[in-house]
């Protein structure tokens, strides 16, 4: 009896956890410090030692939603240096920014928080190049995601949590389309 009670506790715990994954191209804004490469960014326009890299990602949820959220994953760039210890290479989260996004009236609504705002002093970035970088990875990942669909995303990206020291970052906010 405790087998065939544990068999359908097992089963009906596997049917209300199961929910779709999919692998998707997830792009991040990645710090290189640590190494000696250097990126290129188009919205930054000068080589950084850092870059908007797109990785593989098993991924669910609700999307596009999650889709902006693992944007703010953590990532380990793999190696096989013993040499290289970075532990975090993600800017999002070395930075402690909070990348949230929800569906409003029909708008995708992606909230950059910069309150805990914080730049480690081997990253060598400004606040404002990691913000560009960060929204060009939310873009991307967004772009990448529905290239192929029919279906037509505004997006809406909003920046709060400044103080006075970091204000100018608010003129970041903007809106685009994806799908069109």
């Amino acid at each position: 009896m405790k087998a065939v009670l544990f068999f359908l506790f097992a089963l009906w715990s596997g049917v209300l956890s199961a929910s779709t994954i999919e692998v998707i191209r997830l792009y991040q804004p990645l710090s290189l410090h640590g190494t000696d490469g250097a990126g290129e960014h188009e919205e930054v326009d000068e080589l950084l030692q850092a870059s908007v890299i797109a990785a593989p990602y098993a991924l669910s949820g609700a999307f596009p939603e999650d889709l902006v959220r693992a944007v703010a994953l953590p990532h380990r760039i793999p190696t096989n240096s013993e040499g290289y210890q970075v532990e975090e290479a993600n800017l999002v989260v070395i930075s402690k920014l909070d990348l949230e996004a929800s569906l409003e009236d029909g708008r995708l609504m992606i909230t950059i928080d910069v309150k805990n705002l914080t730049i480690p002093e081997e990253v060598d970035l400004t606040s404002r190049q990691i913000m560009k970088m960060t929204i060009s990875a939310v873009s991307k990942t967004l772009e990448g995601y529905y290239a192929h669909g029919e279906e037509t995303i505004y997006c809406e990206v909003e920046i709060v949590g400044t103080k006075e020291s970091n204000a100018s970052l608010k003129d970041l906010a903007q809106k685009f389309t994806i799908g069109e």
